[in-house]
Protein backbone atom coordinates (compact mmCIF):
# COMPACT_ATOMS: atom_id res chain seq x y z
CA UNK A 1 0.00 0.00 0.00
CA UNK A 2 1.19 3.63 -0.50
CA UNK A 3 -0.30 6.51 1.36
CA UNK A 4 0.11 9.98 -0.84
CA UNK A 5 -0.68 12.94 0.43
CA UNK A 6 -4.35 14.13 0.54
CA UNK A 7 -3.31 17.38 -0.36
CA UNK A 8 -4.52 19.78 -3.01
CA UNK A 9 -0.96 20.41 -5.12
CA UNK A 10 -0.65 16.06 -4.97
CA UNK A 11 -4.12 15.85 -6.39
CA UNK A 12 -4.17 18.12 -9.10
CA UNK A 13 -0.50 16.97 -10.24
CA UNK A 14 -1.89 13.57 -10.53
CA UNK A 15 -5.29 14.68 -12.40
CA UNK A 16 -2.79 16.95 -14.72
CA UNK A 17 -0.78 13.54 -15.49
CA UNK A 18 -4.34 11.33 -16.27
CA UNK A 19 -5.04 14.23 -18.11
CA UNK A 20 -2.60 13.88 -20.38
CA UNK A 21 -2.48 10.51 -20.36
CA UNK A 22 -6.42 10.61 -21.40
CA UNK A 23 -5.48 12.94 -24.17
CA UNK A 24 -2.19 11.84 -25.90
CA UNK A 25 -2.80 7.53 -25.31
CA UNK A 26 -6.24 6.68 -24.79
CA UNK A 27 -8.41 8.88 -27.07
CA UNK A 28 -9.38 8.21 -29.42
CA UNK A 29 -10.56 4.87 -28.33
CA UNK A 30 -9.38 2.98 -31.20
CA UNK A 31 -8.30 -0.22 -29.65
CA UNK A 32 -8.86 -3.68 -30.98
CA UNK A 33 -7.58 -5.65 -27.39
CA UNK A 34 -5.78 -4.59 -23.84
CA UNK A 35 -2.18 -5.82 -25.46
CA UNK A 36 -2.21 -2.93 -28.23
CA UNK A 37 -3.77 -0.29 -24.89
CA UNK A 38 -0.79 -1.69 -22.68
CA UNK A 39 1.79 -1.53 -25.79
CA UNK A 40 0.48 2.26 -26.38
CA UNK A 41 0.73 3.04 -22.54
CA UNK A 42 4.08 1.31 -21.95
CA UNK A 43 5.44 3.10 -25.09
CA UNK A 44 3.93 6.70 -24.13
CA UNK A 45 5.74 6.38 -20.63
CA UNK A 46 9.07 5.79 -22.05
CA UNK A 47 8.70 8.91 -23.98
CA UNK A 48 7.02 10.79 -21.54
CA UNK A 49 10.11 10.21 -18.87
CA UNK A 50 12.76 10.72 -21.39
CA UNK A 51 11.23 14.32 -21.83
CA UNK A 52 8.74 15.19 -18.39
CA UNK A 53 9.60 18.23 -16.75
CA UNK A 54 8.02 19.74 -13.57
CA UNK A 55 4.78 21.39 -14.19
CA UNK A 56 5.24 25.10 -13.90
CA UNK A 57 2.53 26.51 -11.98
CA UNK A 58 1.67 30.21 -12.77
CA UNK A 59 -0.81 30.60 -10.38
CA UNK A 60 0.57 32.80 -7.53
CA UNK A 61 -1.01 33.74 -4.28
CA UNK A 62 -1.12 36.87 -5.24
CA UNK A 63 -3.10 36.11 -8.16
CA UNK A 64 -5.25 33.73 -5.26
CA UNK A 65 -5.88 36.94 -3.41
CA UNK A 66 -6.77 39.06 -6.14
CA UNK A 67 -9.48 36.35 -7.25
CA UNK A 68 -10.80 36.20 -3.61
CA UNK A 69 -11.43 40.08 -3.07
CA UNK A 70 -13.00 39.75 -7.05
CA UNK A 71 -15.68 36.89 -5.62
CA UNK A 72 -15.74 38.73 -2.27
CA UNK A 73 -17.14 41.99 -4.02
CA UNK A 74 -19.32 40.11 -6.69
CA UNK A 75 -20.67 37.96 -3.78
CA UNK A 76 -21.22 41.25 -1.89
CA UNK A 77 -22.67 43.10 -4.73
CA UNK A 78 -25.07 40.29 -5.22
CA UNK A 79 -26.30 40.36 -1.43
CA UNK A 80 -26.91 44.06 -2.15
CA UNK A 81 -29.05 43.59 -5.51
CA UNK A 82 -31.62 40.76 -3.48
CA UNK A 83 -32.09 43.28 -0.43
CA UNK A 84 -32.83 46.16 -2.73
CA UNK A 85 -34.92 43.54 -4.95
CA UNK A 86 -37.05 42.28 -1.42
CA UNK A 87 -37.33 46.07 -0.04
CA UNK A 88 -38.99 47.61 -3.41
Amino acid sequence: MVHTPVHASWINQIEIFFSIVQRKVVSPNDFTDLAQVRDRLRAFEGRYNATAQPFQWRFTTSDLDHLLARLDRHTTDRQEQSSIALTA
